[in-house]
């Protein structure tokens, strides 16, 4: 008799605590939830833009819009992506942009696993020289870079933007994979050496498999550096046949520099595809990034 008692009160008591714990919490969940509707403000004004006619776009604020009559267009979008190489932009983007991440990906996680695991001389003192190459500014190294393309004869090709993507991003690439190798468990790979294994089977049968989070924080890092860079593509690639949507949109500004409710919808069309990799790839971002750079 007591212990059927027992279970409701133990009931009450359990989802008190949890109640009282929600409560607790709530002010900074408000919080939280007010910035992120703050953060997503523009990008949702931007959207509304893009959807409203020149007239409406001249004479009123986004937030109008949803008062009736409710007026939007897809005008803009296909004005935009037939008219303007926005489509063209976007192909050339993607050229770019996924060499430009997989490359220096693939490249940084070697090194990252001979810095973390394998022995050598001057290991640590190359390591401090690659990070170190961090606090170099790009705008300093585009034209010797640019002189070493022209003179192997690929200046102005997409091979030549992801060679140069791969060397910007292979610094910071190295630094937080070689931080997340380090803490993987010693004891795993020690057990992989004992039994045989030799270097190459270690890093895809067991390195790889176990760092999917740090890859796919790093993975967003580089595709949206590489897909919003405007600076390199202009000093590299000088055919306009093979200029990404960045360089696209810099050329809709001055030839529709009135036309706003163009250059909205040009700007979201850029913005989607980085969303949907973002928000795909969240649930290992925050994890790899912490892992990355607090271990090491």
């Amino acid at each position: 008799m007591k212990k059927e008692l027992m279970k409701p009160r133990a009931g009450f008591e359990d989802f008190a605590s949890r109640l009282k714990i929600l409560l607790s919490r709530f002010p900074l969940h408000f919080f939280l939830v007010g910035i992120a509707l703050l953060w997503m403000t523009p990008a949702f004004g931007l959207l509304t833009s893009s959807l409203r006619d020149a007239a409406a776009v001249a004479n009123s604020g986004w937030w109008t819009a949803f008062q009736p009559p409710f007026e939007f267009t897809l005008e803009n979008y296909q004005q935009v992506i037939t008219q303007s190489r926005m489509g063209a932009g976007f192909i050339n983007s993607l050229i770019i942009a996924i060499p430009g991440t997989v490359i220096p990906i693939l490249v940084a996680a070697f090194a990252a696993f001979a810095f973390a695991w394998m022995r050598f001389p001057g290991r640590d003192i190359l390591f401090i020289l690659v990070v170190a190459l961090l606090i170099v500014p790009v705008q300093m190294t585009l034209i010797p870079v640019l002189r070493l393309l022209t003179d192997l004869k690929i200046a102005g090709t997409f091979p030549a933007i992801w060679l140069a993507h791969t060397a910007y991003g292979l610094p910071f690439a190295i630094f937080l994979l070689r931080n997340f190798f380090v803490a993987l468990p010693r004891e795993l790979l020690e057990s992989a050496y004992l039994d045989g294994a030799s270097n190459m089977r270690v890093f895809f049968r067991l390195v790889l498999p176990l760092s999917v989070p740090a890859l796919a924080s790093l993975a967003i890092f580089q595709f949206l550096w590489v897909w919003n860079d405007l600076l390199v593509a202009l000093v590299i690639l000088q055919d306009p046949g093979k200029a990404p949507m960045t360089v696209t949109i810099t050329n809709l500004v001055s030839s529709y520099g009135a036309q706003w409710q163009l250059l909205t919808s040009a700007a979201f069309i850029s913005m989607i595809l980085p969303l949907v990799i973002f928000f795909a790839l969240q649930r290992y971002f925050v994890q790899g990034i912490l892992t990355g750079a607090v271990k090491g």
